[in-house]
């Protein structure tokens, strides 16, 4: 029987974007300030020029919000501002010592050096070690780069090395920003909306990127909120297309739930991966019936913050335990007329109840798949 792991410091950066208390002080970039904006509804998606003049919905950084960034190295790309960012007041307030890991989650880091012909700098290597430097952490880095599960994977990993004995605790950061390569991928594919994405909905056409940044500290200490169960299965269904049945994901789940030793329909919501692309969340609607769970509620929160990558389950995951935190239901962004051949609840409007517990799946290239149970342990609300 292995000890429990806790979640603590979370923070993250999108371009969603912060406040200004006053014309004197500091633009404020957090997790609280974005809690303010989810609850009136609004996306950070808008009309973006990604590079060569190319213009898509995405949710991207501009020059005026970055910034106001914590400034790092003159040097620094945008993906490693936004990675300090993120993980400066975590660790900040959970300093590290000799035994705490770093734990990096990246699709592709910082991919566009390639342009540059600097293929040694663009080595995921390379920005987990200069991570690991700023932030103060002494231990070789670790590196989660499983396609769009790598935030949450990021989060399952740092769990099982501290119950090993490996760490006494760890700092779980994810990042990933647009760039051209990145848009050519999902472009090749035919992946990417013309507009702002509509998760689960009958009219939805695709994906809309985004770029964030996430960190969060655990450890056995107990804290706010504990991680009940986690399971990643790989259906190796194809290299880029879901399972038609969903196996890999209702695996994920049902082996989340073994250990947690709960019924899985002993869930209040759930934070589905929802990237509104045709076959994504028809497969993500078969899993969730087979599994029982279309009566459970269920949001995505990519209407808000695009497709994320790497950052996605991670971001999505502090979300998920802000809504415990608060009891409040974030409705799903753009969803208006369910387009899946399975029935789903859809959270279509802020509602608030008590909760205790939610699950977050993640889905991505080649048959990756994950799933996590998250339960609040005290009345934060």
């Amino acid at each position: 029987m292995f000890d429990p792991i806790y979640i603590h410091g979370k923070n993250f950066v999108t371009p969603m974007g912060g406040i200004r208390h006053s014309a004197a002080e500091p633009f404020v970039i957090d997790w609280l300030c974005h809690w303010s904006t989810l609850l009136m509804g609004r996306s950070s998606i808008f009309m973006n020029d990604v590079g060569r003049d190319m213009l898509i919905h995405a949710s991207k950084f501009d020059v005026d919000e970055a910034q106001y960034l914590l400034p790092l190295a003159e040097d620094s790309t945008l993906l490693e501002q936004l990675l300090y960012n993120a993980a400066k007041p975590v660790v900040d307030k959970h300093v590290p010592s000799a035994r705490t890991a770093l734990v990096l989650a990246t699709t592709k880091g910082n991919v566009s050096f390639l342009e540059e012909g600097r293929t040694a700098d663009a080595q995921l290597p390379v920005l987990a070690k200069k991570m690991a430097k700023v932030l103060g952490i002494q231990t070789e880095p670790i590196i989660v780069s499983q396609a769009c599960v790598s935030g949450l994977l990021a989060l399952s990993v740092a769990k099982r090395l501290i119950q090993m004995g490996q760490y006494d605790d760890a700092v779980v950061l994810a990042g990933d920003t647009i760039s051209e390569f990145v848009l050519a991928g999902f472009e090749a594919f035919q992946a990417v909306s013309r507009d702002p994405c509509r998760p689960f909905d009958k009219d939805r056409a695709g994906l809309s990127l985004g770029e964030a940044a996430a960190c969060v500290y655990v450890s056995k200490e107990k804290g706010e909120f504990k991680i009940l169960g986690e399971a990643a299965i790989n259906d190796a269904h194809h290299i880029s297309g879901p399972s038609r049945t969903g196996e890999g994901l209702v695996q994920s789940v049902l082996r989340a739930g073994k250990e947690a030793n709960i019924d899985i329909k002993d869930i209040d919501f759930i934070s589905a991966h929802g990237t509104a692309t045709l076959y994504n969340d028809e497969m993500e609607a078969i899993a969730f019936n087979r599994l029982g769970l279309q009566n459970v509620p269920l949001h995505s929160l990519k209407g808000y913050f695009g497709h994320t990558l790497g950052a996605a389950g991670l971001l999505e995951t502090i979300v998920g335990m802000m809504c415990l935190q608060f009891e409040t239901l974030i409705p799903t962004k753009g969803f208006e007329t369910l387009g899946v051949s399975q029935p789903l609840n859809i959270i279509q409007q802020t509602d608030y109840v008590k909760m205790t517990r939610f699950l977050k799946t993640a889905s991505g290239f080649g048959g990756t798949n994950a799933a996590m149970i998250i339960e609040k342990t005290i009345d934060l609300a």
